[in-house]
């Protein structure tokens, strides 16, 4: 088996595990572990902030340490605090693990974005990232699945079931990082350069604030659009369920094919510029459901929605994995994948109430500023770019073609 292959291996492993968790958590901490829905909401929140404030030290640990070595090690911790919520009846004991669960996914995505750096050539980045992408949609619905039956049950046992196999997807994780080739770990820092020197790149972290903005296209199918569709229109309920399968699928099947046009920052900029065109015709288009179409026509408005929303989320995703491997310094891709990975952190804090606002609160014209915000933002990410390329020492660029192409 080769190198990309285990490593699509291993997320598809440990994405069935994301994907139980993800439908059946909310029902098994206040079902089985029996906290309230508040107790839930504010650990979760804590937890993940926390996740974001640890992902660009536990980076750093991977670039210092080796990023196979720490991937192993934050696989193994995931499974651990799964592993303990099938234990912990209480809420401290719950927030201890929830803090240790997303501490550790957060630096688990940072370490496999270094391992996968430093192992592929960077010619290849953005494509391998792309299958692992798919791989993990693809392992995303298995796992949804799973939950799925679990909720049917709507049993403590059911609900035990699909989360300790949440733990062992990690295990077997751990095991096929283990099979990788090994990076080399930097042991050495040049005199006078801070220890986390993502955190002083200004360039860099405004681009990372700028995708953490487009990412609040997350919610918009998972929460938003489900409250639009039962508040605001006439669709049938299915139409919810049939939007994520759109979503699902066509990354699973398209993403690898669109990933093909990025190959350097400039294709990049290009393709993050496109996805906020394509993400301000799909706002467009969930403005227009709510006219009082007949059922049948306004869930094909849905789906043609749902379908531009996606085709935007694979355009930002093969040009935001350009952008962020390559303005990173070779020798500290684990702090800045860290610290570029907290997009989603950000997004899914933020977005959920930013969203629902707008877009319940305003109506259409709510769906008109989401995508006026998702289109301003990816023009902006060019002279963001320009400027971080600007400001590479020499010697730091990790994709030296793509920054000389852009800088001509």
């Amino acid at each position: 088996m080769t190198t990309s292959k285990r490593l699509a291996t291993a997320q598809l492993a440990n994405s069935v595990g994301d994907g139980a968790f993800i439908v059946t958590s909310a029902l098994f901490f206040t079902r089985v572990v029996g906290l309230s829905t508040a107790q839930v909401g504010l650990g979760l929140t804590i937890a993940w902030l926390v996740g974001f404030l640890t992902g660009v030290p536990l980076g750093h640990l991977a670039d210092r340490r080796g990023p196979r070595g720490v991937a192993i090690l934050l696989a193994l911790s995931t499974a651990l605090s799964v592993g303990s919520f099938l234990f912990v009846r209480s809420f401290p004991l719950f927030l201890v693990a929830a803090i240790a669960y997303a501490s550790s996914q957060t630096g688990l995505t940072a370490a496999r974005q270094a391992l996968l750096a430093g192992l592929v050539s960077p010619a290849e980045r953005t494509r391998i990232r792309a299958t692992l992408q798919a791989t993990a949609n693809g392992g995303l619905a298995v796992g949804a699945t799973l939950g799925g039956v679990a909720l049917k049950f709507d049993t403590a046992e059911a609900y035990l079931t699909v989360f300790a196999i949440d733990a062992v997807s990690f295990l077997v994780a751990a095991a096929l990082i283990r099979k990788v080739p090994a990076v080399e770990a930097v042991t050495e820092r040049e005199v006078g350069a801070p220890r986390l020197a993502v955190l002083r790149d200004r360039p860099y972290a405004v681009l990372a604030l700028l995708n953490a903005v487009m990412l609040m296209f997350m919610p918009l199918l998972s929460l938003v659009a489900p409250l639009w569709i039962v508040e605001r229109t006439n669709a049938p309920g299915w139409v919810v369920a049939s939007l994520l399968v759109i979503n699902t699928l066509g990354v699973t099947a398209f993403q690898v094919r669109i990933a093909r046009s990025v190959t350097n920052l400039k294709t990049a900029t290009r393709s993050v510029r496109i996805a906020g065109v394509a993400m301000l015709a799909a706002c467009a288009v969930f403005a227009l459901s709510a006219v009082g179409a007949p059922p049948a026509a306004t869930a094909v408005v849905l789906a043609a929605a749902a379908a531009l929303l996606t085709f935007g989320e694979m355009k930002l995703a093969s040009g935001a994995w350009e952008i962020s491997f390559g303005l990173a310094p070779a020798e500290q891709q684990g702090q800045y994948q860290g610290f570029f990975g907290t997009g989603p952190a950000i997004a899914r804090m933020l977005g959920p109430v930013l969203l629902t606002t707008l877009v319940l609160g305003w109506g259409p014209i709510g769906w008109m500023v989401v995508g006026a915000l998702f289109l301003g933002t990816s023009c902006a990410t060019g002279p963001a770019v320009r400027w971080a390329v600007r400001t590479r020492p020499a010697g730091k660029a990790v994709q030296p073609s793509s920054v000389e192409e852009y800088a001509a």
